[in-house]
């Protein structure tokens, strides 16, 4: 795992400064601690920052070819490599390193950017072609790794793995785009299709970007996608035994290392099957770690204790308590943009424990959106069932009815009715993207001051989902949401929380649950094998029967939940108090701060529950500040 960095200038092959290359690689020096280098060339520079954890000792980078035509800066891992190499050989290729990053770029050697398809893992990579005056910039299939990029002033396309590399390069213009300030307020994470700082872009997963010298810069061209369209065939049995025998080979996989590996244990579902899997692999104890709360209803180490007894594990604790929230603006710097899931926090503090014993960890991240493991699927499915018996007058009335219905924060779920009448009353769709945001369109514009009510125009941050959903290539509602959740939630929030987290502490974080193969392999599932009697991920939960206990396998979900709504009532309180104040929210000119002062009362006297929307106002603030220096002089 690693950080890259470069520069290519699109029009002239201009000399390229290798100290800015430097400046912009050395940002990301927490993603690769053991080793750096820069390469540079008329018109371009390449930079690289190395976390070994294969071929430890060989495999410096950037990497070229011998005849210099081709040089390789890459992040991540390949879990075939040994495989693609031993093809390559048998066409001629001869290999001095032993590990993957050769691969690839004797790959691109011999099949271009149709080498993408025979790779099996999580990348992000730039390949400079010489005689093409050509850069090409990748990235994995379901973008687990990321890659940001930006046109300067003077004729130049910058990239980097993380946003702040490209914030090294002195020509890039800070200034924020209110576009992506709505998203992030909508979302709570601002989603792969925009940035927080005007101009920047993230290379969207499962595509490549070609830049040929002489010409504009072209769009991304997309060589993956999953889809929906098609349905496996076979009774449960036989399919229980196919998933089975891909678990076992996506966690197979991704245990090789040269350096100490281990995994994630939370005790639900997911990390408990690579547990239990990695624990029937390995020939020595597996090393896995957990968070617990100090609040008595979010925490799970009772389950993960469980599981590692089970497995005999050598296991690991750590409470995260209401203290841990002045690790804020640690997460403020991993991230850049501002980042409102409550959970990054005990998964940076899981990422710094698993650090302690081991450079590689599993995690179980991804079974949800590929076996529809989310409430949120189950209501969805009824609710497009309920829509599909009533007539669309009626399905208008019973959303009118939602929207007079009191809001029962308070009350037991089932008593919170609120929501499912006003999702009946609209699309599948609109309801959906409702129900994965964060704070409402109606609630957040209330927050904004005139002028940037006015400036968003129609802009609204859920259209993406419903886009993605309409043109989906499935055939089910449920289908639909879980293909606009594999491409909008699951890079945008649950891999960029893990690679930031993890690599802020120079972790490794691989996710054998979201192999290709097997993600592909559960879009073609029966509705009713992945969600059957309102619970999901029917046939995985069935597959994994023989391996994990029933108190783990048919427990209610919990989640990485973090219990700030009763932070900011308690400890937190003055900090909750403060946020309408906020320096850098101020500095915008963007928002109301008396309507910010009302929800905060409003949240501490227990009339609503605002808890996500002050975090996210919170992390909103703080990462203001950091990029853009808002604040800072009425700070001081």
């Amino acid at each position: 795992m690693c950080g890259i960095a470069g520069i290519f200038h699109m029009q002239t092959a201009k000399p390229v400064d290798p100290q800015r290359v430097v400046a912009m690689a050395d940002t990301l020096a927490h993603r690769g601690p053991d080793g750096s280098g820069v390469w540079t060339a008329p018109g371009v520079g390449l930079g690289h920052r190395r976390l070994a954890i294969i071929d430890v000792a060989g495999s410096p980078q950037p990497m070229a070819t011998e005849d210099g035509r081709l040089t390789l800066t890459f992040n991540g891992e390949i879990y075939n490599f040994a495989e693609v190499r031993a093809e390559l050989e048998g066409l001629g290729h001869v290999f001095t390193t032993h590990g993957d990053t050769e691969v690839i770029l004797r790959g691109w050697r011999q099949w271009g950017a149709e080498v993408l398809p025979r790779l099996n893992g999580m990348f992000a990579f730039a390949i400079y072609d010489a005689a093409a005056g050509a850069l090409f910039l990748a990235r994995d299939r379901l973008g687990v790794k990321p890659l940001h990029y930006a046109e300067l002033s003077d004729g130049s396309l910058i990239f980097a793995s993380e946003l702040k590399g490209l914030l090294a390069h002195p020509l890039l213009r800070r200034a924020p785009d209110l576009t992506a300030i709505d998203d992030y307020l909508g979302l709570g994470y601002v989603p792969d299709d925009a940035c927080v700082v005007a101009g920047c872009r993230k290379l969207p997963a499962g595509h490549w970007l070609a830049v040929r010298r002489g010409r504009p810069l072209g769009r991304p061209v997309q060589w993956w996608d999953v889809s929906f369209a098609d349905r496996a065939t076979g009774g449960a049995a036989a399919l229980e035994a196919e998933l089975l025998d891909r678990l076992r080979a996506a966690v197979r996989s991704r245990m090789v290392a040269d350096v100490p590996l281990g995994a994630f244990l939370s005790g639900g579902v997911d990390s408990s099957a690579v547990v239990a899997l990695m624990a029937e692999t390995s020939g020595a104890a597996v090393e896995t770690c957990s968070i617990g709360f100090d609040s008595a209803t979010h925490d799970e180490t009772r389950y993960a204790r469980i599981v590692a007894d089970r497995f005999a594990t050598r296991h690991a604790t750590r409470t995260v308590a209401a203290g841990d929230f002045g690790l804020i603006d640690t997460l403020v710097a991993a991230f850049d943009e501002p980042f409102a899931d409550a959970s990054a926090l005990p998964t940076y503090r899981v990422c710094e424990l698993a650090r302690e014993r081991v450079t590689v960890a599993l995690s179980g991240d991804g079974a949800d959106e590929a076996f529809a493991g989310y409430r949120r699927h189950a209501f969805h499915l009824a609710e497009e069932r309920a829509r599909g018996m009533l007539p669309a007058g009626l399905r208008g009335a019973v959303g009118r009815l939602g929207d007079r219905f009191p809001k029962l924060d308070w009350a037991p779920q089932r008593l919170r009715a609120k929501t499912t009448l006003q999702a009946i009353g609209r699309s599948g769709e609109e309801a959906y993207a409702m129900s994965v945001g964060v704070t409402r369109h109606a609630l957040r514009h209330r927050l904004y001051a005139p002028e940037a009510a006015r400036a968003l125009g129609g802009h609204r941050a859920e259209d993406r989902y419903v886009a993605a959903m309409r043109n989906a290539p499935a055939r089910d509602p449920l289908d639909r949401a879980q293909y606009a959740d594999m491409k909008i939630w699951l890079p945008g929030d649950i891999l960029t929380k893990v690679d930031r987290a993890s690599m802020a502490v120079s972790l490794e974080a691989r996710e054998p649950l979201l192999d290709h193969r097997l993600v592909e392999f559960a879009a073609k599932l029966p509705v009713s094998m992945r969600v059957r009697g309102g619970s999901g991920k029917w046939l995985m939960k069935r597959a994994l029967a023989g391996h994990l206990p029933d108190e783990i396998l048919h427990r209610r979900k919990m989640g990485f939940v973090t219990p700030i709504g009763e932070w900011f009532r308690g400890s937190l309180a003055a900090t909750a108090d403060g946020i309408a104040h906020g320096s850098a929210l101020a500095d915008t000119g963007w928002f109301d701060c008396n309507a910010i002062a009302k929800l905060t009362a409003d949240h501490r006297a227990g009339r609503a529950d605002h808890g996500r929307l002050l975090w996210q106002l919170l992390m909103l603030d703080r990462s203001l500040g950091r990029l853009f220096g808002l604040g800072q002089a009425r700070a001081a």
